[in-house]
C-alpha cells in the first residue's frame, strides 16, 4: 500500500506498508533478517483470524 497525498508527488521515500501471513514459528525465524535490512521504520506482529481462506487453482 502506497499513500500520498497527490498522484503527481512520487518519490523514493513514500510510505510503505508489506504485510505477511504465516505462523509465528516462520515469522520468529526470518525476523532477524528483515531487522538487518531495515533502517528504520516500525515492525508489528499481530495476532489474526482467517474469515476466508482458498488456495489459487494451481495449488
Amino acid at each position: 500500500v502506497i499513500h500520498t497525498s497527490s498522484i503527481l508527488r512520487l518519490s523514493e521515500d513514500l510510505p510503505l506498508v508489506i504485510e505477511v501471513v504465516d505462523t509465528a514459528e516462520h515469522l520468529e525465524a526470518v525476523l532477524p533478517e528483515v531487522d538487518r535490512l531495515m533502517k528504520g521504520g516500525l515492525i508489528t506482529m499481530e495476532k489474526v483470524r482467517v474469515l476466508r481462506y482458498a488456495p489459487d487453482e494451481k495449488g
